[in-house]
């Protein structure tokens, strides 16, 4: 199984671009336990729709002003986007389904 890979700030401005598809963004820390349950689910979404989208992580420790930016307040928090736009917020522990809906939606 793959693992999702961690980007920075400045990788999630780049990304965000009109014609960028669907993007998934998981807003971790190393010491959320919630986020951990989810770090899985990431991973099996990144090899589920391997081709058709792109799974990344962010550590909100790392990346505070995005964090602030974006207006997170509770973490895990999964921002889902399409060519740019933010589509759907997901925060806290959900089921695996709650995921693909929201991605099945969009493409």
């Amino acid at each position: 199984m793959s693992t999702v890979t961690y980007i920075q700030e400045e990788e999630f401005d780049l990304l965000l671009t009109p014609d960028s598809g669907v993007l998934v963004f998981d807003f971790t820390a190393t010491w959320c336990g919630p986020c951990k349950m989810i770090a899985p689910l990431m991973d099996k979404l990144a090899e589920e729709y391997l081709g058709r989208i792109k799974v990344a992580k962010i550590d909100l420790d790392q990346n505070k002003t995005l964090g602030k930016r974006l207006g997170i307040r509770s973490i895990p928090a999964v921002m889902i986007y399409k060519d740019g736009n933010l589509m759907e917020t997901i925060v806290g522990v959900a089921p695996y389904e709650r995921f693909t809906t929201a991605i099945t939606n969009l493409l």
